[in-house]
């Protein structure tokens, strides 16, 4: 990173959501290479709450990036996920949304495949009883694992209404998503609409769910 873009780090302090104590932010600079600077933000209140982000200073536009799975290589391409970020893997029918809890993190392709891989195995075992719904979880469990091993061909897809995620590869697609397209996103956060002075609360956990 050049001397006029310096990674840094700082504190800032608030109260805490759900205590109301005080809560400290802790905010790390980072330099991607190929990508740019992003701002990783981490906070822990004794209470138990906690908030993890990923900013990408770079760009704010609402964007998509989309990566064609064909090689080992393409595992290693790095993953920026905000907590606004929307993974999607088309050829299984897989949509990872953002809630009010989730994360962010930065990984590779292979690292967000086994986190969806975990998820699918958790929900295949609540749907033991239901043969239809098991044995399709165990299908899509396979079908990420050849994915992983490299023997299958995947797509992966995150869109970001508020630009903060990306697939960074030289073979990766991307384009800014239209407004329409962004106002159809979750964004897993608190939402202040100044048009009209509400707040809206986009908390769409769900239960992990195997659906045909």
């Amino acid at each position: 990173m050049s001397e006029e873009a310096p990674c840094h780090s700082f504190v800032t302090r608030t109260s805490c959501p759900l205590c109301h104590e005080d809560l400290i932010i802790n905010w790390q600079g980072d330099d991607i290479p190929y990508f740019g600077e992003v701002m990783h933000i981490t906070s822990r209140c004794e209470c138990g709450f906690r908030f993890a982000d990923t900013l990408i200073l770079a760009q704010s536009a609402p964007m998509r990036y989309e990566l064609e799975l064909e090689s080992p290589d393409d595992l290693n391409s790095r993953v920026v996920r905000s907590t606004s970020g929307t993974i999607r893997i088309p050829e299984l029918g897989i949509d990872v949304e953002p809630g009010s809890i989730s994360e962010s993190y930065v990984t590779n392709v292979e690292g967000v495949l086994d986190r969806i891989l975990n998820v699918v195995m958790t929900a295949t075992k609540w749907h033991v009883e239901e043969p239809e719904k098991h044995s399709l979880g165990l299908d899509i469990q396979q079908a990420l694992r050849d994915a992983i091993d490299g023997h299958r061909k995947l797509t992966l897809v995150i869109e970001d209404p508020m630009g903060n995620s990306a697939i960074i590869s030289e073979r990766s697609k991307s384009r800014q998503l239209t407004p329409e397209e962004a106002e159809h996103l979750k964004t897993g956060m608190i939402v202040f609409d100044t048009s009209t002075s509400e707040m809206e609360v986009d908390a769409c956990d769900q239960d992990h769910s195997i659906t045909d």
